[in-house]
């Protein structure tokens, strides 16, 4: 059977007709007679076509059933009969979490951030305090306050999400706005995306020790020695084959644990948490065994002094903090598969700081003992392990292997649970009829693989720069997201209308953006844009370096009390006059896309106060 509706057909003696009917008809087999008897046939109309007609028809015709085929071949499952705008709104990677998926009990959150605090980008954080000039102790209390303060801020992000069960695009629509909250979350989605990338190449490095222990000349060869090695085949790139090509292998290897939910994915940060740490205490006795003890490593002093050694601490305190920049805002993506917030809260609280402290103890000695043994900081534990490589018979070539392949699935753990997902569940709110969690991280993926990360990791500098630049950005979406939750709404969402496109919706706004939201996030940015000019190598005054040394309080902190500003000369709907959670209130969610659904609207004395009937209706069955 072939439908037809302006279409052409050629009658037995060539001429060519147009079909010129309103409604399509069928014909089968297809007409191949005069059509004036299909006419006849169907009642329709047919008139004679001219060659110009036929030939861009058919073309149209041609090209839009091919775009139509691969857009059909390439969507993802979703609610049918919903358009792309409302698939923006509402989708199965967006939508609450349900009960059946809320597997994450208190000792996953502890297996999760143990898990996660073993990494080489945790160690390199720590060791390059030392190269910057201060001592083991003054570099581990930075660690202390730095994640002890990330930790209050992923609480308060985490609880948003473990009470509503909403993740980090669904948050922001209450502070910036239906549509002006993807905005944040591609902004987010760009930073994970490259810090995929960092993270990607130092797990290459470990590849590529994880090789050379079994293969010694997989090493770059040294053209005024004559020792062995690959030769370099990509001299122009700032990197070299042997290294390129291990982080190739690690990008390759990555892939298929991208695949697997999100609620799943919670075993691979279990055996992280069991393998990694006793690999990385493994290397702490190793290096201090060469070091002859911790005396020699202990007992070096720092080279930094009076307000130069107080600055660095704080640029150490904040580097702790930018490490969790991308952490602090997507929380709510993990938190969200908690059983019960207290699940996320404790935990979270409690392992980050202990966690990350334990990790970077281990880092500072490590690093501290290099120069005890070689006469020079290293601040990279990858080279360190590299030096020992060099040096060592089969007995610390197993041993390099054994911990380079630990640090291998440490970076592998970080680079899913702080990058690939977060940017996938990004991507499902700008996308969302081609792009699902898993694709937004394949997607992730594929830009860490073409932004050649080594360029961020050439230097202690670059990288620390880098880290601080990353932290802008978040830090400001941060502000916004933690003050419209617990100060301007004290806790109360209408998780309904955070699915609603209703121009009458209270998270509506202004045309989908949220002005407010916006001012005070350009704001954040703002403060720190000479000190960041001063970063990169421009002269800047000296008032502006040091407000960008505390480039995450200057951000958060001129974000949040912009917006706390704006929104009480100028309310905003939807909040309430006393702490209301109403998490635990969430029904099946059926969104409304039309404004004549009544049902849906909203009660404006309760918006703007929380004083009306339905509040206090609310207000009197939660006491009950």
């Amino acid at each position: 059977m072939h439908n037809y509706q302006d279409f052409i057909f050629t009658s037995w003696d060539g001429t060519r007709y147009r079909y010129t009917g309103a409604a399509p008809f069928a014909v089968n087999p297809p007409p191949t007679c005069p059509p004036t008897h299909i006419q006849a046939a169907n009642s329709a109309p047919f008139a004679l076509c001219d060659e110009g007609f036929y030939l861009d028809n058919i073309m149209e015709k041609l090209k839009r059933s091919k775009v139509a085929h691969w857009a059909d071949k390439l969507a993802v499952e979703s609610e049918p009969n919903l358009t792309t705008a409302q698939l923006m709104l509402y989708n199965h990677d967006l939508k609450p979490v349900e009960p059946e998926r809320r597997q994450w009990g208190a000792w996953n959150f502890v297996g999760f951030w143990v898990a996660d605090s073993f990494n080489i980008n945790t160690w390199m954080i720590s060791s390059a305090n030392i190269v910057d000039g201060l001592s083991w102790w003054q570099s581990w209390i930075c660690v202390w306050l730095g994640y002890s303060i990330a930790a209050c801020f992923v609480c308060m992000t985490g609880r948003i999400g473990a009470t509503y069960h909403i993740s980090f695009p669904v948050v922001n629509r209450s502070s910036f706005g239906i549509w002006g909250a993807l905005w944040p979350v591609f902004n987010r989605a760009a930073m994970a995306s490259i810090w995929y990338g960092v993270q990607a190449w130092i797990g290459g490095t470990c590849v590529s020790l994880m090789i050379r222990a079994i293969w010694n000349n997989w090493r770059n060869a040294d053209p005024a020695t004559g020792g062995g090695g690959i030769k370099n085949g990509i001299p122009d790139s700032g990197t070299n084959t042997v290294a390129f090509v291990s982080f190739l292998f690690f990008w390759l290897g990555s892939l298929p644990f991208i695949y697997p939910p999100v609620h799943k994915i919670r075993h691979l940060f279990t055996v992280k948490a069991f393998f990694v740490p006793v690999a990385g205490i493994a290397f702490f006795i190793w290096a201090v065994v060469r070091a002859k003890g911790l005396g020699p490593i202990v007992h070096q002093s720092g080279t930094a002094r009076g307000s130069e050694l107080g600055w660095l601490m704080v640029k150490g305190i904040m580097s702790a903090i930018a490490n969790f920049a991308t952490l602090i805002v997507n929380d709510p993506d993990f938190a969200r598969f908690a059983k019960k917030p207290s699940n996320a809260f404790l935990p979270q609280l409690l392992t980050i700081p202990i966690g990350f402290a334990v990790t970077s103890f281990i880092g500072i000695i490590v690093s501290s003992s290099s120069t005890v043994i070689f006469g020079k900081a290293i601040w990279n534990p990858l080279d360190l392990l590299e030096q020992f490589l060099n040096e060592g018979g089969s007995a610390q070539r197993f041993g390099v292997f054994v911990i380079a392949a630990a640090f291998t699935l440490a970076q592998l753990g970080t680079n899913i649970a702080a990058n690939s997902i977060s940017a996938g569940t990004d991507m499902t709110a700008l996308a969302p009829r081609w792009i699902s969690i898993r694709r937004g991280g394949y997607i992730c993926a594929l830009v860490g693989l073409v932004m050649c990360p080594w360029n961020l990791l050439s230097t202690t500098n670059n990288f620390t720069t880098y880290l601080s630049a990353y932290s802008v950005f978040l830090s400001s979406i941060a502000g916004v997201m933690i003050c419209d939750y617990y100060i301007v709404r004290k806790g109360y969402l209408q998780i309904k209308d955070l699915y609603s496109g209703k121009k009458t919706g209270p998270y509506y706004y202004t045309l989908g953006f949220h002005w407010r939201g916006y001012a005070a996030y350009i704001a954040g940015i703002l403060i720190n844009v000479v000190g960041f000019a001063g970063a990169i190598g421009r002269d800047v005054p000296i008032g502006a370096q040091r407000i960008y040394d505390l480039n995450f309080f200057a951000g958060f902190g001129v974000a949040s009390i912009t917006y706390w500003a704006l929104c009480k000369i100028s309310p905003v709907p939807a909040t309430s006059d006393v702490w209301m959670e109403v998490g635990d209130e969430i029904t099946e969610i059926s969104v409304a896309y039309q404004d004549s659904d009544d049902a849906d609207r909203y009660d404006e004395e309760v918006m703007h106060g929380g004083s009306g009937k339905a509040a206090e209706e609310l207000a009197h069955s939660k006491a009950f």
